[in-house]
């Protein structure tokens, strides 16, 4: 549905700072349509952790950024802008089976927010590590383990590249991936630039 009300100064910059990060060649990531009704303005990417640049669904990490704005400033939110970010990654079954793997996990994120000197606040969220183990016709499949973390923050400026930096380092580092230097890496493929106004 087009929106009848103007979009709002500080979403279209916070959209192109978004549009403007860059990220590391193993990382594919792309703007997609947002969900509904999350907030009046919004913007979503998602991103494949696709060492070589394979095509296809990702074996080794996927995740979803999503920014939310609007000017009423939620009681939740505390602000006119929230982030609700998504990642997750098969581990290791010796790694999915320590009891700290969560802690650890959500330190991850918190040091690349700081790290990347993002300003936020009132940061939430679950850390979920599933381990199963295949038997009877399922056998073949034997042992493996999956984390997923689900988190949400409300930036304190209109400035969203930081934190899509830090969310891009957390899905790297959940999936294994060693540090890299990000130059000459692609910038995010617009599907549609419109996708984050409704």
């Amino acid at each position: 549905m087009v929106s009848l009300h103007p979009v709002p100064a500080e979403f279209d910059r916070a959209a192109e700072s978004i549009r403007a990060v860059e990220f590391r060649s193993d990382l594919r990531v792309q703007e997609i349509r947002p969900p509904e009704d999350l907030a009046p303005n919004s913007l979503a990417l998602a991103a494949d952790v696709s060492p070589g640049q394979l095509e296809g669904d990702s074996h080794f990490g996927t995740g979803r950024f999503i920014m939310l704005h609007d000017l009423s400033e939620p009681e939740a939110w505390r602000g006119p802008f929230r982030v609700v970010c998504f990642a997750q990654a098969p581990l290791e079954t010796d790694i999915g089976a320590d009891a700290m793997l969560p802690d650890v996990a959500w330190s991850w994120l918190i040091d690349a927010l700081e790290n990347d000197q993002a300003d936020y606040d009132f940061a939430s969220g679950t850390v979920t590590v599933v381990n199963s183990k295949g038997f009877g016709e399922l056998t073949e499949q034997g042992e493996g383990s999956q984390i997923e973390m689900r988190a949400s923050w409300s930036p304190q400026s209109d400035d969203l590249a930081p934190h899509v930096s830090a969310w891009s380092t957390l899905l790297c580092m959940l999936s294994g991936l060693p540090p890299v230097d990000s130059s000459e890496v692609p910038a995010i493929r617009h599907q549609a630039r419109n996708h984050g106004r409704r």
